[in-house]
């Protein structure tokens, strides 16, 4: 069941948007040819203690960690390591912050120094793909209207658009409906109305949009090893622009 947000619901995932969006301008400035993603994690668990919240994915599921860090080929979900990332990797962090009851979900895909054209390529599409989605969600369009702006717009540039991750509805819990789809018809699906709160996260592969699955039940890849990039806000549905409550 879709549920409206009150103000007080809306104010309170604001402030904690606020503070994820501040982790991620401090994980920016951390990010580095030679750091872990394991000491991303163990700063964010501090810098969200510090600060009086929580990461809410911790024991998600029985998920161990503060932050999903993906390396080049996986495209969500992936396992904070003590491995150090190298001049011309990508890594997405991807994080939900519990601030007071009201929950913020965002994440963002960095380079490791410098990248290749190409990379760059894929990193810019997929936030432009991002802000395509937000640009139409709006009340009275459909769900359908944020998947086909995403997913034709990815298209015409050639990049893929991952089937089997997807947006959400979030509020009380971190996972409600709706589901919000990275592709799909304009004019479908559930019609958007005022105070719905969603996440759109379309993550974009430089090859097939297909997938494959760790041992771990987790780290989801590229079928093909080839570089995937993903950027999501959290945002309130109003009658005219969206309210983004995790940008930077």
């Amino acid at each position: 069941m879709i549920t409206i947000k009150s103000e007080r619901e809306i104010q309170l995932m604001h402030e904690a948007g606020k503070l994820l969006a501040a982790t991620h301008r401090e994980i920016a400035n951390m990010i580095k040819p030679g750091i872990t993603t394991w000491e991303i994690e163990e700063f964010v668990d501090q810098y969200l203690a510090e600060h009086g919240a929580t990461p809410e994915q911790k024991g998600y599921n029985g998920y161990k960690y503060a932050t999903c860090a993906s390396v080049n080929d996986v495209i969500c979900h992936g396992f904070p390591q003590k491995k150090a990332l190298k001049e011309g990797d990508i890594v997405t962090i991807d994080m939900v912050v519990n601030l007071n009851g009201g929950l913020a979900d965002s994440a963002w895909t960095y380079a490791v120094g410098q990248v290749s054209e190409e990379t760059q390529r894929l990193m810019d599409v997929t936030k432009n793909a991002l802000y395509k989605g937000i640009e139409v969600a709006r009340a009275g369009n459909r769900l359908g209207d944020i998947g086909h702006a995403i997913q034709s717009y990815a298209e015409g540039e050639k990049f893929s658009v991952v089937r089997d991750f997807t947006g959400h509805g979030i509020g009380k819990t971190m996972h409600e409906d709706p589901t919000v789809l990275h592709y799909g018809k304009p004019g479908k699906g559930a019609r958007l109305k005022e105070g719905m709160v969603i996440t759109i996260e379309p993550m974009l592969n430089a090859g097939t949009w297909h997938m494959k699955m760790d041992q771990d039940g987790w780290t989801a890849r590229t079928a093909d090893g080839k570089l995937s990039a993903q950027y999501e806000h959290t945002l309130v549905i109003t009658k005219a622009e969206p309210i983004i409550l995790t940008e930077q």
